[in-house]
């Protein structure tokens, strides 16, 4: 039976309350003294506010005596053999360790889960001789419980800052804002408060919570985006997860303006502006780390839709291997990213991880002795050590230009958000030929195809040739909740459909998921690149160089064994990584 690691309580407690057990324990190690605690029973004894609740005496010698709660734990952690707890407010604590304690269970017990390995949860508690309670979360955790201790204040600062501030659920939140008339003041405010947020005066506001709300929520369930959509009848709101939409509780159509007009405010955008499509930012804190919340409106036949991109900045700091690369494809990368000069384009639609793989790269090749500088549209994610610069069409501030600017700066390695036109392919392509190593996206279907763009915008076919280095194009998949992950034999026509044989089939370890709590019942948990790279030899650069079509330039690269989308998606299937309908459905297009 699960259980908690407590040890048996001192027989002296039996006689003791919590507080009256602690003030004899530091009365006998010398923190406070007798007088100090009589002065504090008799402003206990004077509390006459009935609407309040009285104050712990403990509170009171904090106040008036100066007790100190660091000392007081180091107490309770010696007298019960206890270790103390490691500093709450530089921990990172997953999410998969938060969600094994609900943020209601935390507050309820003042504790903290931080750390979980196997059957053993470890947990942060203020009152050690609490363990009727302990004992309870490990009944209902079936876990066993290993308690450090840890201050009140810190527990319920840790827990209002990895949990967020306790705003109650939407549903509630709904049900507040069901008499009319709730809300409809908020769609005449007019001045934005920061980047979002909250000013005391607004903080009882129920549109307010509700909008606050629905953000924590997106981002504890790991949307990438938020969707409110105004259709005729009803007002929609849509969480992309894993890259599928899913429809949450819908706010009544009647607060559509006062929660558009929030959201506007929160990302410092006109508010009386409805005619044209505006972008924003809000900057929240989530989880101890901030997050990035990218905001569009548009103008729509039922009012203005909003989307919020969650840009969180970890998810750029991952290795190759997190993102989905094997270990052959991440050691060829590895060696292209690092070479001193030349070009590498990342390819794909929008929403197939550009950014992060890109982000990534630089990530892993940011060292001190390099200088980065990147231009971008926007510039989405804040990086460390590297110079980031805006582009500002509607001041000058093209691609081109920033880009001729950077150049001036003596960068070694240079990123561009996007190659648009001839005007800034070529510089790139000068920069690259002059030393310096340039990272840039194309919007094409496949990884030899982005030759062909370069050209059909008008870069010279042996400028291509030249300073091409490689090309990678990605697509992002679904990978099998590994909480519900459990074997699969796949039908025969699913082997078909990926060109499985019989002996790959033997080999293989197919897998899917279930459906569990974890996974909100999909079976899938987060994505994972499935990639094609192209790299351009001698052979190769002849080609381009002849200005060669992407299906012979394609023929050739086969030929050196570079492996398709579809390929490479066959090889996360038969690893248990991902499923046969996954790659089918978004390699649609490549049978190869």
């Amino acid at each position: 039976m699960p259980s908690s690691s407590f040890p048996e309580l001192p027989a002296s407690t039996a006689i003791y309350s919590a507080d009256d057990f602690v003030i004899q324990l530091v009365l006998e190690h010398g923190l406070i003294k007798h007088a100090q605690v009589a002065q504090a029973r008799e402003s206990l004894a004077a509390h006459t506010d009935l609407t309040a609740p009285p104050p712990r005496l403990l509170d009171i010698l904090v106040a008036e005596a100066g007790l100190d709660l660091q000392r007081v734990s180091a107490l309770l952690a010696a007298e019960f053999g206890l270790p103390l707890a490691p500093d709450l407010g530089a921990l990172r604590i997953g999410g998969d360790v938060l969600g094994l304690v609900p943020r209601e269970m935390a507050a309820r017990y003042q504790v903290l889960p931080f750390a979980h390995e196997g059957k053993i949860l470890r947990i942060a508690v203020a009152d050690p001789l609490d363990t009727e309670a302990i004992d309870s979360l490990g009944h209902l955790l079936k876990l066993t419980i290993e308690p450090h201790v840890a201050t009140a204040r810190d527990i319920t600062a840790a827990i209002d800052r990895f949990y967020g501030k306790d705003a109650g659920s939407i549903d509630e939140l709904l049900n507040s804002l069901s008499a009319p008339g709730n809300g409809d003041s908020i769609a005449a405010t007019t001045e934005a408060n920061g980047l979002g947020t909250v000013s005391d005066a607004e903080a009882d506001a129920p549109v307010i919570k509700l909008v606050h709300t629905m953000i924590l929520e997106a981002i504890q369930r790991r949307a990438s985006d938020i969707h409110i959509e105004p259709m005729e009848k009803r007002f929609r709101v849509r969480y992309r997860i894993d890259g599928v939409l899913l429809e949450v509780e819908n706010p009544p159509k009647r607060l559509q303006l006062s929660i558009i007009s929030r959201l506007k405010i929160m990302a410092n955008i006109s508010i009386a502006e409805k005619r044209i499509p505006q972008d924003g930012r809000i900057q929240i804190m989530m989880n101890g780390r901030q997050l990035d919340l990218r905001v569009s409106s548009l103008p729509t036949a039922h009012g203005e839709s909003i989307v919020m991109r969650i840009l969180d900045k970890e998810g750029l700091q991952l290795g190759l291997p997190e993102l989905g690369f094997f270990s052959d494809d991440q050691k060829e990368l590895e060696r292209l990213i690092s070479l001193p000069d030349g070009i590498v384009l990342v390819t794909g639609p929008t929403g197939s991880g550009k950014t992060t793989t890109l982000y990534s790269c630089l990530h892993y090749i940011n060292k001190p002795d390099r200088k980065i500088i990147t231009v971008e549209d926007p510039v989405e994610y804040q990086l460390n050590g590297i110079n980031q610069v805006p582009v500002r069409a509607d001041i000058g501030m093209t691609f081109a230009s920033a880009l001729r600017a950077m150049l001036r700066q003596a960068p070694n390695i240079v990123m561009i958000g996007e190659i648009r036109d001839l005007e800034t392919a070529e510089i790139a392509i000068n920069a690259s030929l002059t030393g310096h190593m340039v990272f840039s996206t194309l919007h094409t279907n496949d990884a030899p195809s982005a030759v062909t763009r370069l050209i059909d915008i008008g870069v010279k076919p042996f400028l291509v040739s030249t300073s091409l280095r490689a090309t990678l194009a990605q697509r992002l998949v679904r990978k099998i909740c590994a909480k519900c992950r459990q074997p699969y034999t796949p039908t025969s026509s699913e082997l078909r459909s990926l060109g499985i044989n019989a002996a790959q089939a033997a080999a293989a370890t197919f897998a899917r998921g279930a459906g569990c709590a974890t996974c909100n019942g999909t079976g899938f948990r987060g994505r994972l690149s499935i990639v094609e790279l192209f790299l351009v030899n001698e052979e190769i650069q002849r080609l381009i160089y002849e200005n060669s079509g992407s299906a012979r330039l394609r023929d050739k690269a086969r030929s050196f064994g570079m492996r398709t989308m579809r390929e490479d998606g066959l090889r996360k299937v038969t690893s248990g990584l991902t499923t046969i309908d996954e790659i089918v459905t978004i390699t649609v297009g490549d049978s190869s």
